[in-house]
């Protein structure tokens, strides 16, 4: 079984010499700097600031998640994600409440990476993004289109845009920290990002 294992992983990750110098980059980066703007960032945050600037980039993200919605025929699910996205930007006041929930219009996460998949495009080889992280060939070209598809990516004022981006990264990665102590105790720790992310 072991055996196994370590043969689905090779094919699937051809890249593992690179991906692992990129690992090792992306976590000495993350220790280095982005740690420790993370814990800084939930010891001055109260709570629901930051449940608030969570929902508010959950929000951002629908129009992506409606469009692949239709684009896999969910057309069910583009109701309801239509449906979250209208009640949360305006009863939810851009997106910092989250009343949709509440009225049980479940949350739901498309991406054009699952898009292409549900089109029947291969994953591709796994690739260790420097500083973005673990994808796929097929979640990354995926994840250009969805980028396109943001409607931050047509705000004028670059700095806006390079700022909205750069606190949807940090939210991100700000809701990870549990993960942390997990990955630090894992014997490879690469191995164990990417058995997870695949």
């Amino acid at each position: 079984r072991g055996r196994d294992r370590v043969t689905r992983y090779s094919v699937r990750d051809p890249l593992e010499r690179i991906n692992r110098g990129t690992f090792g980059f992306n976590q000495s980066l993350d220790k280095a700097v982005i740690r420790p703007v993370i814990r800084g960032y939930r010891k001055v945050t109260p709570q629901i600031v930051r449940t608030g600037v969570s929902n508010f980039f959950a929000n951002a993200e629908y129009p992506i998640v409606i469009a692949n919605n239709l684009l896999q025929g969910k057309f069910g699910s583009a109701a309801n994600d239509t449906g979250r996205f209208l009640l949360n930007t305006t009863l939810g006041i851009g997106g910092l409440l989250d009343p949709a929930s509440d009225a049980g219009l479940d949350r739901n996460n498309e991406d054009f990476g699952q898009t292409l998949g549900r089109w029947g495009v291969p994953s591709g080889p796994y690739v260790m993004v420097p500083i973005l992280g673990p994808y796929t060939l097929r979640d990354g070209l995926g994840g250009l289109a969805d980028d396109f598809a943001e409607p931050r990516h047509y705000l004028e004022d670059d700095s806006t845009r390079w700022l909205l981006w750069a606190g949807g990264q940090l939210d991100r990665r700000a809701g990870l920290t549990e993960a942390e102590a997990i990955l630090d105790r894992s014997g490879d720790p690469y191995a164990f990002v990417r058995s997870a992310y695949l």
